[in-house]
């Protein structure tokens, strides 16, 4: 994409309205715009961040999950059912339609996957199922607040298990466990878990993953040997490797402010190892039984014969609050830097002076090069200076940066610049075949 042609309304000073970081900068980057409070249209850059965090975790839970859609409309007579239309409180929105029809924007989507559930599946023989999708929320925040992290409209990824028991459904639950942990190691992000209160959702098993950021909502105290753990490579259909895994990452204390226990911190983690810092909530875990599938009729034939309720477990992942934790986790004072996987682009071409034949002439061979080759590439190809070219590239933190001038051309080369370190590449104008070897390894 040429810059020339993007929507791309970047700001060089900080909004006043931003307090932290990633909404400071996702404003300036030209990510997003507020419609009204605690509600974002994400713009064509922003946009793709987005799908790319989407096509990540979509990839992985793809394994082990199969996506449908729900509606983000929801009929409040299986909330009353349930018995949360009264209980979930002012952040639901309620409505009536033309017909005097109560109706809910849903903030979560249990009772609606677990109707579902209910009218389709009959016996054990459908068992284990579980289903996802990713959709927009709404929940009417007393304070919207934080950009995208705490937004009243947002993009989340929810996932619904049925098991036959409660020991198929905590082996899904682990399954989910591990493919969030490989959902963010793809993001380059290192995801503490850690116990958590069930909150509206219920049930007796909960966790979260946390991201580490000073710009986080919550303090977080953890035993910091938890952030040297690799994620081993193991398959889904091995329940026991997954079980002594989830085990062995939950022996450690890692707690937010909400769960922590000073005296039980103090005996189970030595002093060199406390970490006391914050943190940003991007996934949750639940296991609640039968909660929602006994009020809501979601039984099933067992083996035996017997009709019994289905055990349930649900899975969120805030995909839109993981664009503003990414960039929380991974900036500098010049802007973003975002982790390959995610960036909207992989290369950004900047043509320091347009109007020179020679610089033209290279830059446009390297963009159509790399565009051949199904490189994403952002080429500032605009009559501006060189100084507010180099300063926007650096503000939406495009991994790599070729800038091509006319001194480097004069001396037979351009430049590759790596964001994140900063470490700088000179490459001949003659091997352009260079580049992306040099991107890949």
């Amino acid at each position: 994409m040429r810059r020339s042609k993007i929507f791309l309304p970047t700001l060089k000073e900080n909004p006043s309205e931003a307090s932290i970081t990633s909404h400071r900068l996702m404003l300036r980057a030209g990510m997003i715009r507020q419609s009204s409070s605690g509600i974002y249209t994400w713009l064509p850059l922003g946009y793709k961040v987005l799908k790319n965090i989407e096509n990540i975790i979509r990839n992985e839970q793809n394994l082990i999950s199969q996506e449908l859609l729900m509606p983000t409309i929801q009929d409040s007579e299986i909330w009353k059912k349930s018995g949360r239309f009264e209980d979930y409180g002012k952040e639901m929105l309620k409505f009536k339609d033309r017909h005097e029809h109560e109706l809910i924007y849903g903030p979560t989507n249990e009772e609606l996957i677990t109707d579902i559930f209910s009218k389709n599946v009959m016996s054990y023989k459908s068992l284990p199922l579980c289903l996802y999708h990713i959709q927009w929320k709404f929940r009417d925040e007393i304070r919207p607040r934080f950009g995208v992290m705490r937004g009243r409209e947002f993009l989340m990824k929810d996932a619904y298990s049925f098991d036959k028991n409660k020991e198929d459904s905590i082996k899904c639950y682990n399954r989910m466990f591990l493919s969030y942990l490989r959902i963010f190691n793809k993001m380059q992000l290192k995801a503490i878990p850690v116990a958590a209160d069930t909150g509206p959702i219920g049930g007796d098993l909960s966790h979260e993953f946390i991201i580490l950021a000073e710009t986080g909502e919550s303090d977080v105290f953890i035993d910091k040997n938890i952030l040297n753990e690799v994620i081993p490579d193991i398959k889904y259909d091995d329940s026991d490797k997954i079980a002594k895994l989830v085990n062995k990452l939950t022996a450690f204390y890692a707690a937010a402010d909400d769960k922590h226990n000073e005296d039980k911190y103090l005996n189970a983690v030595k002093k060199d190892d406390m970490l006391q810092t914050r943190g940003i909530e991007v996934g949750h875990l639940f296991y609640f039984g039968d909660k929602y599938s006994k009020p809501l009729d979601a039984n099933i034939t067992n083996i035996e014969g017997n009709n019994s309720p289905v055990e349930m477990g649900s899975y969120g992942i805030g995909v839109s609050r993981l664009v503003g934790a990414i960039i929380d986790a991974h900036h500098d004072e010049k802007g973003i830097c975002w982790p390959e996987s995610v960036a909207p682009y992989i290369v950004g071409i900047i043509n320091l002076r347009a109007n020179d034949i020679l610089c033209s002439e290279l830059s446009d061979k390297i963009y159509n090069y790399l565009i051949n080759n199904n490189i994403e590439v952002l080429y500032d190809d605009r009559d501006e200076g060189a100084g507010i070219k180099l300063a926007e590239m650096d503000l939406i933190g495009i991994p790599w940066q070729i800038r091509v001038g006319p001194r480097g051309i004069k001396n037979g080369y351009f430049e590759l610049l790596n964001r994140e370190s900063g470490n700088i590449i000179e490459i001949s104008v003659n091997e352009t075949d260079s580049i992306i070897k040099n991107i890949i390894g």
